[in-house]
């Protein structure tokens, strides 16, 4: 019978128990036992960034960390940078600077922007470029990603961090999928 790891994570501000074996993957707990559908997985070798997430407010590769190595780390995925019903400013930057084709790789985009302005909240073109080079997108839309890192430091700046969802989705005309 497999060794099972009795293992406390924080996700998004909620504490978990999950009893998980030795060997998964972050990916695959916060996908399958908890629900945070955000994190993507696209290689599963740690190359794409699709699945990346904040342990401890750093940036992680889901698919390339056992869970079982987490006990009382706080994780961030998307579901969690704002609160319900708001958007956050680097959700609304991507929407704003059309920063989404199909849309697969935008949630490891997402929380790279984050952590680089959590760490630099005024960050060059360059440092943009070189926080996000860390993950790839298919169709090629990353000076719209640039764009969009560089509007939500604007937003921050001004202390524009949470949007009114609803407000978003009406000026922009998006529903929910």
């Amino acid at each position: 019978m497999a060794r099972i790891v009795k293992v406390r994570l924080e996700v998004n501000g909620r504490e978990y128990i999950v009893d998980v074996p030795p060997h998964e993957r972050l990916i695959d707990t916060l996908r399958y036992r908890l629900g945070y559908t955000s994190v993507k997985e696209g290689c599963g070798r740690g190359e794409c960034g699709t699945c990346i997430v904040l342990v401890n407010g750093l940036p992680r590769h889901s698919c390339l960390t056992l869970t079982s190595t987490l006990d009382g780390a706080k994780i961030t995925t998307v579901e969690g940078l704002a609160p319900e019903g708001k958007l956050h400013a680097i959700q609304v930057a991507f929407i704003e600077t059309r920063g989404m084709q199909c849309g697969f790789c935008t949630p490891g985009f997402i929380m790279m922007t984050k952590a680089l302005l959590d760490h630099n909240p005024n960050p060059s073109y360059d440092e943009i470029k070189e926080w996000l080079s860390s993950t790839l997108c298919r169709c090629g839309s990353y000076h719209y990603y640039f764009a969009a890192a560089k509007l939500a430091a604007k937003y921050i700046n001004e202390g524009k961090i949470y949007f009114d969802e609803k407000q978003v989705r009406e000026k922009y005309h998006l529903k929910v999928v």
